[in-house]
């Protein structure tokens, strides 16, 4: 985080408690997209910890870094024996088609002319990837620096928290407070992530 997105973030008092509190939390693309969106595929309404430990074990069962290739060859019992749904691993399949033979470049590059929402279009016609997942894609694959993911349960009660004493918030509610965060929006929805799970 450069010092332009601190001077921004810090605009609004809250968040610059959350600087204080957490240090500098970067947005950097992923060195590999393909690998990112499986993570977030397999993070799918579990726990941090849980995701963390079943990802751990599929990339055991793969002999490495998820790639296209090694998702389709591998072993169905062997990925459910690591803790995958038979859903999460149609969908890391269908995730690994769209990526080697799908009609689009799913990549940083081939995406790098696109809207936000024209991502999520495009990455919601995988089977298995909606709008969470798309999002978290917009961040931590493509280094998105102005995302604000409010399908996540963990950033909703988040902004709870910290802005409203827990207390229940609208999404327009949200987006108003996270509006003083723009055009850093993903940056602050970190903070509020790190916050979070502290």
């Amino acid at each position: 985080m450069d010092d332009r997105v601190a001077a921004t973030l810090r605009e609004d008092p809250t968040m610059a408690t959350l600087i204080d509190r957490h240090g500098r939390l970067s947005i950097e693309p992923a060195a590999d997209e393909f690998a990112r969106l499986c993570t977030s595929i397999v993070n799918q309404q579990l726990s941090t910890a849980s995701a963390a430990a079943i990802r751990e074990r599929f990339v055991d069962v793969l002999g490495g870094e998820p790639t296209p290739d090694r998702v389709l060859a591998s072993d169905e019992a062997a990925l459910r024996e690591a803790g995958l749904s038979g859903t999460k691993v149609e969908y890391l399949r269908a995730a690994a088609d769209a990526f080697r033979d799908g009609d689009r470049d799913l990549t940083r590059e081939g995406l790098a002319g696109e809207s936000d929402e024209a991502v999520v279009a495009a990455l919601t016609e995988i089977r298995g990837v909606g709008e969470w997942t798309a999002r978290m894609y917009l961040i931590f694959a493509l280094g998105r620096e102005d995302v604000l993911p409010l399908g996540d349960l963990a950033v909703r009660k988040g902004i709870e928290r910290v802005y409203n004493d827990g207390a229940e918030l609208t999404r327009a509610e949200m987006r108003e407070i996270a509006a003083a965060w723009r055009p850093y929006r993903s940056y602050g929805t970190r903070y509020i992530w790190a916050e979070y799970e502290s």
